[in-house]
């Protein structure tokens, strides 16, 4: 095996532990602040909605976006760590 070989599995391992990362970040974020944890954010008041449906309405679609923002900044920074940037 080459070292570029090496190199490229740690670039992949790493992309991977990101992804499942900020992926289950979104599935908590979706499926649990939405769905599973409802109950008990509704109890909280964010502008004058429940906190609940504001994560099932807007909350959601903000973090989707954040979310976006920080894998092109880690994959930035991983590219230029193995040395894939352009």
């Amino acid at each position: 095996m080459k070292k570029t070989d090496e190199n490229a599995k740690a670039y992949w391992r790493e992309n991977v532990k990101y992804l499942v990362i900020l992926l289950s970040i979104w599935f908590l974020v979706s499926y649990g602040a939405g769905i599973l944890f409802k109950d008990a954010l509704n109890e909280i008041r964010l502008g004058g909605f429940r906190l609940g449906f504001w994560f099932a309405q807007q909350g959601a679609i903000y973090t989707f976006v954040i979310l976006i923002f920080v894998y092109v900044r880690l994959m930035n920074k991983l590219d230029k760590k193995y040395g894939y940037d352009e």
